[in-house]
């Protein structure tokens, strides 16, 4: 057996500011995917998913039914079965694996689910959101439901506040432009618990506060206005602006041998790094008016393109 495929999914702008009701835009992202499985002969990635699965059904049985109601003796049997999670998707890149396996689950097993079928009306998608969010904190602690609903979905989300949110168009790729948003592999797996917590500690002080919502923030919901507006210009100028924030403010969630790389594209005007997901490791996301060029500068590493300009 095999189910559907859920994809991953990437954050283009929001990290850490949408916790503080700051913009976001996350789009689907379908080169990784993952999907359930049974298997005759499982591998030993396939045991260790089903593992993971049998303790997940544990906080699923714990969860309020008046939230969402799971068919969970269904749920139970497949997974004593050896079902498990077949996915591509990397763990520990900010690219979504874990919201992919809950979108899995709620589409399989939650009892009267809304579909992608009906009419989104923003209080579904926030019903959604709010069921996904206490599905995924069994990964991460706290979770802000937004990975697997883009997963489910499968469309880009908009994000105007916590309680405020859209599925929404984005401007068609073109496949002459020289520009490109990409992936840089950092080769190093990320953790989001202890970056989101060093990030709560910084929440404590004043200064770093006032930074996140005059510039942090400020600078992440011109960059989502001019993506979705195909307003090209502004856009770089306030990703450069966002880079330097980050670079700046931020410097925990960057692994320390990407410092000078990141700083070398703000001031080339190469690229321009910021953070894929909660930072730490993973993927870094790249914006740059120029992939040729920049691929040259950034030769030493692996790049995927994800958007072209």
């Amino acid at each position: 057996m095999k189910g559907p495929l859920f994809y991953s999914k990437i954050l283009l702008f929001g990290e850490y500011g949408i916790i503080k009701d700051s913009k976001g835009l996350s789009i689907p992202y379908s080169f990784y995917n993952g999907a359930l499985k049974k298997d005759e002969n499982p591998s030993e990635e396939a045991i260790n998913s089903n593992a993971s699965l049998k303790n997940f059904v544990l906080h699923l049985k714990q969860m309020n039914e008046e939230v969402v109601a799971f068919n969970l003796e269904a749920l139970q049997k497949d997974v004593d079965a050896g079902m498990y999670f077949d996915s591509s998707i990397p763990q520990g890149y900010g690219v979504g694996s874990s919201g992919a396996l809950v979108a899995a689950i709620y589409d399989k097993y939650a009892k009267n689910k809304i579909t992608v079928l009906e009419n989104l009306t923003r209080e579904k998608l926030l019903k959604l959101k709010s069921v996904f969010s206490q599905m995924e904190s069994f990964f991460h602690g706290k979770s802000s439901g937004l990975d697997p609903l883009n997963s489910y979905l499968s469309i880009p989300i908009l994000i105007h506040s916590k309680d405020n949110i859209e599925a929404t168009g984005i401007p068609s790729q073109t496949t002459d432009g020289k520009g490109a948003v990409f992936l840089l592999d950092s080769g190093i797996i990320g953790e989001t618990a202890p970056m989101v917590s060093i990030f709560m500690e910084n929440m404590k002080q004043e200064g770093f506060r006032s930074m996140l919502k005059d510039q942090f923030i400020k600078h992440t919901d011109a960059c989502v206005d001019d993506f979705l507006k195909g307003d090209i210009k502004s856009l770089f100028k306030n990703t450069k602006q966002l880079s330097k924030v980050v670079l700046n403010n931020f410097k925990p969630m960057i692994p320390n041998q990407f410092h000078e790389l990141w700083k070398k594209g703000i001031d080339t005007n190469e690229y321009y790094l910021k953070l894929c997901g909660s930072g730490g490791g993973g993927y870094i996301l790249g914006f740059t008016e120029n992939f040729e060029k920049a691929k040259q500068s950034l030769k030493a590493y692996k790049l995927e393109v994800v958007y072209n300009f």
